[in-house]
């Protein structure tokens, strides 16, 4: 059986004036339009993630080029903006939540702008959107130990299965950060499937558990777009990306092997 990469799309805001932080990874409302309409015009089928990962597990048949969309995090243009096009054009998609950012009674007040309340949640989940999870507060689960890793997941998804009467089956890490462990967890807590980032198609060899995305924001004009949805170029474009991400790697490697370092104290003879 063939089994054919997938574009998996991910979004985080979309907004006439994002605030500071989310700038550079928000979508103008009008870009997005342009940008659902490429994916109905390249003669895609948006697909869910239970679909793409029941296909990879048992076979069950996709249309001949899938394509998911995604949304991280959870902010309010997604109801206001997004929801009305997907709704449009009869396009399913995902959106993950962090529980601790919704505006509500679970606010940390951690949102990076306005976010969705719970209300806006449940329309979202009425319309056919599936609502996925981020963890509570949006940390970086891989340095996380095993007892706040647990917190972070456990509080997540009882929020989210209270609020929503159905557990959450889908799941993205935080910045795309995971790692075996992480990774164990996730898959202890009921999720299905998980996505990272990574920027690359999605492939079944990757496991269910750490599917990779494509980013989409405010720089990734009508061409780029639907090279991405072509499934061209993909290591140029984000080859900057790729290079700041195992830089950066190496430095949260050193932070959590440092601590275990000092508690095990210098090297014996």
């Amino acid at each position: 059986m063939s089994d054919p990469p997938v574009p998996v799309l991910m979004y985080h805001s979309v907004a006439t004036a994002p605030s500071a932080a989310t700038r550079t990874l928000s979508v103008a409302p009008d870009a997005f339009a342009r940008q659902m309409a490429l994916i109905d015009e390249s003669g895609r089928t948006p697909v869910t993630t239970a679909e793409l990962a029941a296909h990879w597990r048992g076979g069950r048949a996709l249309p001949a080029r899938p394509v998911l969309i995604t949304f991280d995090d959870g902010y309010e243009g997604v109801h206001r903006y997004a929801l009305p096009l997907l709704v449009r054009h009869g396009f399913p998609a995902t959106v993950f939540v962090a529980t601790g950012w919704l505006r509500g009674a679970y606010d940390t007040g951690g949102g990076l702008d306005t976010m969705l309340d719970w209300h806006q949640v449940r329309l979202l989940a009425a319309a056919g959107v599936e609502i996925g999870g981020h963890s509570h507060t949006h940390p970086q689960l891989d340095q996380l130990d095993d007892t706040a890793l647990a917190e972070e997941l456990s509080r997540c998804t009882e929020i989210l299965t209270g609020e929503l009467g159905a557990r959450p089956v889908s799941f993205a890490y935080p910045y795309g950060y995971s790692s075996r462990r992480v990774r164990r967890a996730v898959r202890a807590a009921g999720y299905a499937q998980a996505f990272a980032v990574g920027n690359g198609l999605a492939r079944r060899a990757q496991g269910p558990y750490a599917l990779r995305r494509v980013t989409v924001r405010r720089g990734t004009d009508a061409e780029e777009f639907a090279r991405l949805l072509r499934g061209e170029g993909i290591g140029r474009t984000f080859a900057p990306d790729r290079a700041l991400t195992r830089g950066y790697a190496l430095v949260r490697r050193a932070r959590r092997i440092g601590p275990a370092l000092r508690k095990a104290g210098p090297p014996r003879d």
